[in-house]
Order: C-alpha cells, then sequence, then structure tokens
C-alpha cells in the first residue's frame, strides 16, 4: 500500500521503480500544498527533486498534468488509508479526521485543486470522481441491505459525512479557537463530536 509521510512527501514506487519521477512527484506534493497550481513553481519542485526542470517536462508535459499525477496519488492514499466501511460510517468519518489532522499539508493539496480548477470537466478517468462514484454504489448496496436508511440519498450521506469529517481539517481558525476556549481543548474531543454527529445521522448497522 502506498504510504505517505506527514510532510508532505507521498512515497509509493512505480512499476519500473523510478526515482527520479518518485523524487519529482514527492517535491510536487511539497511545492503544491505550500504554494497552490498556480503559485507552484516547477524550477523549485526540480530544486527539491534534485534534478533538473527540463527532466520534469520529459515526466510530465505541464505543471497542471503534474498536479494531475500528484493528486491521483493521494486519492488513492486517501481511500486505502481510511477505507469507507458503509455500514459503519462513524468509524469511516474518524479515520478521515485522523488522516487530516496528522496531514493538514495534504488537506491543502486537495483543496487547493478545488480552487483553482473549479469549473473545469473532469475526464472519464478522473480519480476523484471514480472513488466517489463507488462510494456511493457502496451505500446504495447497504440501504438496499436495510443497514442505511433509504430515505437519505447516497450522495448526500457520502457529502455529509466527508464535511463533517473533515470540519476541523477545512477551519483551522476554529481549531484554533478550539485549543484555547473548548471546555476540553484536545483533538480526541473534536475527533469524538465527528463521530458522534456522524452516528446520531447514521448510525452504525447492528
Amino acid at each position: 500500500m502506498p504510504q505517505s509521510s506527514g510532510s508532505g512527501q507521498t512515497a509509493a514506487p512505480t512499476a519500473g521503480g523510478d526515482s527520479t519521477r518518485e523524487r519529482i512527484l514527492a517535491a510536487a506534493m511539497e511545492e503544491f500544498a505550500g504554494h497552490g497550481i498556480a503559485g507552484a513553481r516547477v524550477d523549485r519542485i526540480a530544486k527539491l527533486a534534485k534534478t533538473s526542470k527540463e527532466r520534469v517536462y520529459a515526466y510530465f508535459r505541464s505543471k497542471d498534468a503534474l498536479y494531475a499525477a500528484v493528486a491521483a496519488r493521494e486519492y488513492v492514499v486517501i481511500a486505502e488509508a481510511t477505507q469507507m466501511d458503509p455500514s459503519d460510517l462513524p468509524g469511516y468519518a474518524g479515520r478521515l479526521f485522523d488522516y487530516f489532522a496528522a496531514r493538514p499539508d495534504h488537506h491543502r493539496l486537495i483543496t487547493w485543486g478545488r480552487l483553482e480548477l473549479q469549473g473545469t470537466t473532469a475526464g472519464a478517468d478522473d480519480p476523484e470522481q471514480a472513488m466517489i462514484a463507488r462510494k456511493i454504489e457502496q451505500l446504495r448496496k447497504v440501504q438496499q441491505a436495510g443497514q442505511l436508511d433509504p430515505a437519505w440519498d447516497p450522495a448526500d450521506v457520502l457529502a455529509l459525512v466527508n464535511q463533517i469529517a473533515m470540519t476541523w481539517a477545512s477551519q483551522p481558525e476554529l481549531s484554533k479557537a478550539a485549543a484555547a476556549h473548548a471546555v476540553d481543548p484536545t483533538a480526541a474531543a473534536r475527533r469524538a463530536a465527528v463521530v458522534t454527529a456522524v452516528e446520531q445521522l447514521f448510525p452504525r448497522a447492528d
């Protein structure tokens, strides 16, 4: 399984074991997370990857293509690290919370794409859309099995669970305020609130 470090580098060997390409992807992960797509600089990526700018473009035809490759890998890592069990959505929400609490730079990477690529048309092989479609189908199946209230549209279920799970990752200013003013300022308390909120909406199947 690909492993993702808290430093913002995603290390997952390619089939060909191309270390230069891996260094470029790891460097790009850090650069895009820190500066976004428009603000990222290929020369900085090349320097961090200990290669040349020309070599970067030999692997990836454009900066957008490089971002797409980094984001596609990240979606795979997220899916494998959080593993949605449609009959235990509170557990899934807790794993999402844990993933992004440990890797705020990875949340920034995904957020930059949402902001800067908004309105672009996703291709048929878009990894994010494929992952979403699979999860919606999983939810539909547990509804058919009587393990999840069928009154909910499965697309709404997924959207709500994801939003609740990433409440704190997407609002770092509130995380800072909670650390100073909440009755229980710990990250464990924030996680418990997320899990409880999802449990009340979508209880675990018996």
